[in-house]
């Protein structure tokens, strides 16, 4: 009768006895606080553009992170600290305005010009800038008036969906009408739809040249 095998573990293998436990949470280190918060906000200016709200919300994450490491380690009464930080967020994204380093006007102007040039109307152009913090009044005059913007945003629109003047020179109905779907879903009225789906690709090169250039 064959003697069985006996299996050994592997050189170097820890045993499995204890692999599932789950390593102690490391202390969370002190709340944060102004002048912690005053360096993030720094260092996040140093590469992405923000709104104050922006700012704020990205400095309340860094207290929201620090609360749930404090409750994983087991540390109680956080609440105070936690008020304070969120405090300290607002008010140095406050002061980010008043130095000059966050502009909303600046940030709307900006974002929308590669909004409309990646072919985003205006109506979701609106929306983006909403969901950034700009307030209405500011998004509004930082976006083109009139129906030529418009048309520019819609054939760059078009052409990254590869559709009317950038799409089959003989689309089918059904075709034009998914293309004019498209363009409703975002955001695009039927008028300038319909005038930069039925644009000569000429023309419609020609366009949105001049409005890169301008």
């Amino acid at each position: 009768m064959a003697q069985e095998r006996r299996r050994h573990p592997r050189a170097g293998n820890p045993p499995t006895e204890g692999r599932d436990q789950r390593r102690e949470p490391r202390p969370p280190g002190p709340p944060p606080n102004a002048a912690r918060l005053q360096e993030a906000a720094v260092a996040h200016l140093a590469r992405f553009a923000a709104t104050e709200v922006g700012l704020r919300r990205v400095l309340a994450r860094r207290v929201d992170r620090w609360k749930r490491a404090a409750e994983a380690f087991g540390m109680t009464d956080i609440e105070a600290a936690v008020a304070a930080g969120k405090q300290a967020a607002a008010e140095v994204a406050k002061k980010m305005v008043a130095t000059g380093s966050v502009d909303d006007a600046a940030f709307a102007a900006s974002r929308a010009r590669r909004l409309l040039r990646g072919g985003k109307s205006r109506r979701a152009a609106l929306a983006h800038l909403a969901a950034k913090g700009v307030d209405s009044e500011t998004a509004a005059a930082a976006l083109p008036e009139g129906e030529g913007p418009e048309l520019d945003a819609a054939l760059a629109f078009c052409r990254r969906r590869r559709i009317g003047p950038f799409g089959p020179e003989d689309p089918g109905i059904e075709e034009r009408r998914k293309a004019m779907a498209a363009m409703a879903r975002g955001g695009f009225g039927r008028d300038v739809a319909g005038r930069a789906l039925g644009m000569e690709p000429s023309e419609a090169e020609d366009r949105l040249l001049a409005a890169r250039q301008g």
